[in-house]
């Protein structure tokens, strides 16, 4: 059986994939777990040497991904690219870090007791990766927990099926062995099932799930059944706060990367703008200029910044929160409502926790603009979110930033940098309806090892009974 994922802009189909049913995952899970010993089992160099390569079979399929890409998912040339250069990026740093699974030798208070912390591979480990970053994030599901010595499972999305098996096209030539890296694609009506699934088959030792909050309570409450252990990277509401001695003009570059590339529709985008009152009107009037100067149009033309969003859903959704807004009182200083999936770049202005768009997560080319009183105002506002991935703050005092930083809530923080940042080798990952736990460099190993407890007695043993 198949399926097929329409392109967004066109309404052609723009690929097919294997719709797998949830019958055929248990003999899949048993071919991942059956691979397991050997691969494990490899030196740290043999896994590293295979993993270069994988990182090489991504970059040559660079206009594969690039056409999936616009197709699946309506992204621009440059988006798809800086996705392969920083998923290639990732493989390399997991390549990095196979001899850098480490245990330690912990003292005992028992005489002539050697007692030692290793780290050791778990298992199948069951990635599921999004749509909006998809080489990326598929890449991220899968190249850790291959260093670590485990094998997996990618269950890519329904909205770039051909995208996610681009992935483990390059993966298998590589020379991963057999049943090692494993694919699943499933029709949108079967997502449900099939996940549930993955989850309940017993080889299936951790989930990764990176994807909307919704869905990952889901997966917990279902993994919890079994007592799996979960990593989840889930939505976010990212605010930037622009202090009164913060350098505007830098602000507003930080802001409008982080608020419309790929459209508004990452993680880390930035949802909210908070600025103190003492430069709010002369931040708008700069902000408002650039964000009109932004265009979107057809992304296989290559000649905008921005392309199209990922399907009518998400042009519902943003229209929804622009049209609550003007009607509670906020002004519109760009953009605004849509009739197709080339959305401008939006910004509303005077945003109160009234509205819509203050809480709720717009993944799209939309930013709320909120008015602080001061300082401490706008750590208040930044803070009134359920979630807490990325944030970031400006200001000419580095000491002044750093003390902000320390007091939002959430698990990454930029001074002065716009809250879309990532790189291979950080922790990265959020707190409270954003997830738990950390992808990212050694924080990797940690999420994708187990820590096992071992002693060796080297002297006579003496008991009390």
């Amino acid at each position: 059986m198949e399926f097929e994922r329409i392109n967004p802009l066109t309404g052609q189909v723009a690929s097919t994939a294997a719709a797998v049913q949830p019958s055929d995952i248990p003999a899949i899970a048993a071919r991942a777990a059956a691979s397991f010993p050997a691969w494990a089992a490899m030196g740290p160099n043999a896994r590293r040497a295979v993993l270069m390569k994988a990182a090489a079979a991504l970059e040559a399929r660079a206009d594969a991904f690039v056409e999936a890409m616009m197709g699946e998912i309506g992204a621009t040339k440059g988006w798809a690219l800086f996705n392969l250069g920083l998923a290639a990026s990732m493989v390399r740093e997991a390549a990095a870090l196979t001899t850098q699974i480490t245990g330690e030798v912990i003292p005992s208070d028992k005489p002539g007791c050697l007692a030692m912390a290793l780290k050791e591979p778990v298992g199948v480990i069951l990635g599921i990766a999004p749509w909006n970053a998809p080489i990326i994030l598929g890449v991220r599901a899968i190249a850790v927990p291959l260093a670590c010595g485990n094998s997996v499972i990618l269950k890519g999305s329904e909205s770039c099926p051909r995208t996610h098996e681009l992935i483990v096209e390059a993966f298998t030539e590589a020379g991963f062995p057999d049943g090692i890296v494993n694919f699943v694609s499933n029709a949108p009506a079967d997502a449900a099932d099939v996940v549930g699934a993955l989850i309940d088959a017993p080889e299936i030792k951790r989930i990764n799930f990176t994807g909307s909050t919704a869905v990952g309570k889901i997966i917990a409450r279902r993994a919890a059944d079994h007592l799996k252990p979960c990593l989840l990277e889930l939505g976010g509401k990212a605010p930037l706060i622009v202090l009164e001695d913060a350098d505007l003009d830098e602000a507003v570059k930080a802001a409008a990367f982080g608020a419309f590339m790929n459209q508004g529709q990452i993680c880390m985008s930035t949802e909210r703008i908070i600025v103190v009152d003492a430069v709010a009107d002369a931040f708008a009037a700069k902000f408002a200029a650039k964000a009109q100067s932004m265009a979107t149009g057809d992304p296989r033309e290559g000649t905008t910044p921005l392309g199209a969003v990922v399907d009518r859903k998400t042009v519902d959704h943003v229209n929804g929160l622009i049209a609550d807004a003007l009607a509670k009182g906020a002004a519109l200083l760009s953009g605004g409502p849509a009739d197709s999936v080339l959305m401008p770049a939006t910004v509303v202005d005077g945003v109160t926790d009234v509205m819509a768009i203050y809480r709720d997560e717009s993944f799209g080319p939309v930013v709320a603009m909120i008015r602080a009183t001061d300082e401490a105002d706008a750590i208040r506002i930044a803070n009134d979110s359920a979630y807490g991935l990325s944030a970031a703050v400006f200001t000419r005092d580095t000491a002044r930033g750093l003390g902000v930083a320390r007091q939002i809530r959430s698990g990454i923080c930029h001074v002065n940098g716009p809250t879309v940042h990532d790189e291979a080798q950080m922790p990265f990952g959020g707190v409270g309806a954003s997830g738990y736990g950390r992808f990212g460099g050694r924080q990797g190993i940690d999420s994708f090892t187990e820590t096992r407890w071992i002693t060796i007695e080297t002297q006579p043993g003496h008991y009390p009974i």
